[in-house]
């Protein structure tokens, strides 16, 4: 018989220090999505050197423009996603006041409106995976899982989100943590 299903929504996925040399190292993975049937997520630690602007051709306010662009996974790297915070999105579909969405109109209609406690990323492409996948992953101790919140989404240490959660895990991660990105330079 197996096990009752536990979803991952709202929690980030850690790269637990076996994926060395695969797209997923050191990343933090926001889970946006997770049932049965699979699971979608986003890289939020990963930005590029591109700006928003420069890869969607949509008639944009400057302020979208010019927000950085982030690598949200390896899957159709032409999609677009972005999350956003507001503190008037109770419902919001990830954690309360985080909302996914992927509309370029209402991505338009974000940046063109104002509210002092709104945050904005935007990812081209996404972490997905098929049913029962990410749970081997998870069996097989591939990655850690940590709270998500709108706070370490929008944080400015994004260079160092994974660095800071694995070594908030607890001494037995402290090595991981500490490891070079490239174990060539140890």
């Amino acid at each position: 018989m197996p096990g009752k299903f536990k979803s991952l929504k709202g929690q980030f996925l850690l790269d637990g220090g076996k994926l060395a040399g695969s797209f997923f190292h050191r990343t933090v993975v926001l889970i946006c999505q997770h049932d049965p049937e699979g699971a979608f997520g986003l890289i939020v630690n990963r930005p590029t050197d591109k700006h928003v602007g420069e890869a969607l051709v949509a008639d944009l306010p400057s302020t979208l423009k010019l927000q950085p662009l982030f690598l949200g996974g390896p899957v159709q790297p032409q999609a677009l996603s972005y999350l956003h915070a507001d503190a008037f999105l109770p419902d919001a579909n990830v954690l309360p006041n985080l909302q996914l969405d992927h509309s370029i109109d209402e991505l338009v209609e974000l940046g063109e409106s104002f509210s002092p406690t709104q945050q904005l990323k935007v990812f081209a492409g996404y972490a997905g995976w098929s049913a029962g996948q990410l749970d081997d992953e998870m069996k097989r101790a591939a990655w850690l899982t940590h709270p998500a919140s709108a706070e370490l989404v929008f944080g400015s240490e994004v260079k160092q989100l994974w660095v800071n959660l694995v070594r908030q895990k607890g001494w037995q991660y402290r090595l991981l943590s500490e490891q070079p990105e490239d174990l060539n330079w140890n």
